[in-house]
């Protein structure tokens, strides 16, 4: 097999698996990112996520999904099942449909 062929080869090889790896992590999609038809089923609910365990809005210091510091952070949010998100007791009071200052 000459160096020109080989050559080839290992860069289609290459292509193929950047591809492959792409796909793989496009297919993880974060519940943040989910269909509008989804969303419309749920709410954004503040002070609920665990550390760790937001959706998204986490606050300064932070970028989205899965960045809250401390369990029931007041500005990071979770998507629950529409209208429940008031109704969740959390230690410290309950879910909120906006940010909350200090919990």
């Amino acid at each position: 097999m000459s160096t020109k062929v080989t050559f080839t080869a290992a860069l289609l090889a290459s292509a193929v698996a950047g591809v492959l790896a792409t796909s793989a992590h496009a297919g993880a999609m974060p519940e943040a990112k989910a269909d509008t038809k989804t969303e419309a089923k749920k709410e954004k609910c503040y002070g609920v996520a665990l550390k760790g365990q937001n959706d998204c809005a986490a606050g300064p210091g932070t970028t989205c999904q899965g960045t809250s510091t401390e369990d029931y952070q007041g500005n990071a949010w979770k998507f629950v099942p529409a209208g429940t998100c008031t109704s969740m007791k959390v230690p410290g009071g309950q879910g909120s449909l906006t940010p909350i200052m200090k919990r």
